[in-house]
């Protein structure tokens, strides 16, 4: 690329906000729209569709894992997919609107349960009831890595590790510095571990050690 093209892409770049949004507020995966700072998306500009799995609830039990297990058997990259909402046998999930009837057609099946899949509108996305096991620890510091070492029971390297390599988010955004303080609210991630809560910074104790309150989303 010509500098005189590197300079107009910057000029294009610098000249673009970037938006988010997955379907709902409170959800995780999000898709990004670029536009110009002056335009404000509508929710139709992202392109998500939202279905409900509909299945004989009353005698199956489907798990989250089976419906991603399904999904990415359609040979699509796990990108095309938003969150998975589960919540008292009621199923949802998010799609790119570009492989949504490619998804409705071939998903008849989830595990060994029939499933027939209900386009939504986004507004019918149903928010997921927090449910926390929750307890009072002790804790080195309140840096990332350790909060989330004894929230998870992992080695701190482990802990470490894992927020190095992007694999952590807190209160939905990734951090990658181990280092980073957290707070009393705090919503925790790791990718294959879960999601925890710092409800609560008791104080120090004697040992110089941190009393908190911490839970587990169940």
């Amino acid at each position: 690329m010509s500098s005189k093209s590197c300079k107009a892409s910057r000029a294009a770049m610098e000249t673009c906000a970037c938006f988010f949004f997955g379907g709902a507020p409170f959800v995780e995966r999000k898709r990004a729209f670029l536009a110009p700072p002056y335009i404000d998306p509508e929710e139709e500009d992202y392109g998500i569709v939202l279905f409900a799995v509909r299945y004989p609830a009353k005698f199956v039990s489907l798990e989250h894992r089976d419906v991603l297990g399904a999904l990415m058997s359609l040979g699509l990259r796990r990108g095309k997919f938003g969150d998975i909402l589960v919540r008292d046998g009621e199923i949802q999930f998010f799609v790119a609107a570009e492989v949504a009837d490619y998804v409705r057609l071939h998903v008849e099946t989830i595990g060994k349960a029939p499933v027939a899949l209900e386009p939504l509108p986004l507004s019918a996305a149903m928010p997921l009831a927090e449910t926390w096991e929750e307890g009072t620890v002790t804790v080195s510091s309140l840096r990332l890595d350790a909060v989330l070492a004894q929230a998870f029971r992992l080695a701190r390297e482990k802990a470490r590790a894992l927020v190095e390599s992007g694999l952590v988010k807190v209160n939905w955004k990734v951090v990658d510095k181990p280092d980073f303080l957290c707070g009393p609210g705090d919503v925790l991630s790791a990718r294959g571990f879960g999601r925890c809560k710092l409800f609560s910074v008791e104080g120090p104790t004697k040992k110089e050690r941190w009393l908190v309150q911490i839970g587990r989303q169940k």
